[in-house]
């Protein structure tokens, strides 16, 4: 691969000793001048993750690749100074969708190639690909859709077989968990203070983007009186987590089920890096009951069954369903006030 395949693909390996092998000091990247517009570039990558996605630059000259591969390290690092659970989900999201279009017009052998710098084993296949099932359930499990499910997929002594499309979009999943597990990076400190104006853009954005999907009241709802369980997954969706299918349905149930409107449940998946409103409004309307089902959120037992169970207290061993521990909480909640006495509960405890 030369420099305009890595200013298109900055993660593989062979960018980074490109990178190493330029006439430069890696000081200069973030002190000199004459990389100024590589700084803004970077930048430019971050604030475009925040927002509508990373979109590719066209690179007409090697000078242009260069500037474009080295603004790649510049946004890791840039990403590493805030150190945001959502803000690295999120951009390692962005640059994974960014490369996937490129991915599905690569020749078949290309393709094949960069699906082994993720490690994963592949061979072609008359007009197909496959892989192996192992590599399809490392990368797949983190695709929520019901498609994706091993069971659902053509096999073959082991190997799986898939589309062009279906390929690239694993190799987009092998990129996001590369992107994502090498930050936060440690940062020198003066480093860090001399992106300060950068960072202080990007953290701006980030707050006004955080600002839409913020939950803030529940009116009437209480979110103290949530099961352990629930106010976990809400904690995880707050974070920007994807949670599982079973874990998201649940939770989404249970919020309609108390009363949280329709808006307001998709508004809290916003958060997610691989929000799809779309998706989100008619999974939700589907629950909701626009089919002519209106669905309870699952039981205790249900919860466990999927491995949704999780801190359990003591009010919890006196319960059965989620719903009743809300409504028992909400009632000691309202009774133990008037007396001006605080629950807490042991799974909340020191």
């Amino acid at each position: 691969m030369d420099v305009f395949g890595f200013a298109q693909f900055p993660y593989v390996s062979g960018a980074l000793e490109y990178v190493e092998a330029l006439d430069f000091k890696l000081d200069e990247l973030f002190f000199d001048r004459a990389f100024g517009q590589v700084r803004e570039r970077g930048k430019e990558r971050v604030l475009s993750a925040i927002g509508e996605g990373i979109k590719k630059s066209v690179c007409t000259d090697r000078t242009g690749a260069e500037k474009e591969l080295l603004s790649y390290p510049v946004a890791r690092i840039l990403v590493s100074c805030i150190n945001d659970n959502y803000l690295i989900k999120r951009y390692a999201l962005a640059e994974a969708k960014s490369s996937y279009e490129t991915l599905k017009k690569l020749p078949d052998n290309d393709l094949k190639d960069f699906a082994e710098e993720f490690d994963i084993s592949t061979k072609i296949d008359e007009r197909e690909y496959v892989i192996h099932f192992t590599d399809y359930i490392r990368h797949a499990s983190a695709i929520h859709e019901h498609e994706w499910k091993l069971i659902n997929r053509k096999m073959d002594h082991g190997w799986v077989h898939l589309s062009k499309e279906k390929l690239s979009r694993i190799i987009e999943e092998a990129i996001r968990k590369r992107i994502e597990s090498g930050m936060p990076l440690d940062v020198p400190p003066e480093i860090c203070a001399t992106l300060d104006g950068l960072v202080k853009e990007i953290r701006d954005a980030l707050d006004a983007r955080k600002s839409e999907f913020e939950i803030g009241e529940f009116s009437e709802i209480m979110p103290d009186c949530f099961p352990p369980c629930m106010a976990h997954a809400l904690s995880g969706a707050q974070s920007g987590v994807n949670l599982s299918h079973s874990m998201r349905f649940a939770l989404t149930s249970f919020l309609l089920n108390i009363g949280m409107n329709v808006e307001g449940i998709i508004g809290l998946f916003r958060v997610s890096p691989d929000f799809d409103e779309e998706r989100t409004r008619y999974q939700v309307m589907h629950i909701h009951g626009a089919t002519g089902t209106v669905y309870k959120s699952p039981s205790c037992d249900t919860m466990v069954t999927y491995g949704n169970c999780v801190g359990k207290d003591h009010l919890c061993e006196r319960i059965s369903h989620p719903l009743g521990f809300y409504r028992k909480k909400a009632w000691l909640t309202k009774h133990i006030s008037r007396k001006n006495v605080k629950y807490t509960p042991r799974w909340s405890r020191d």
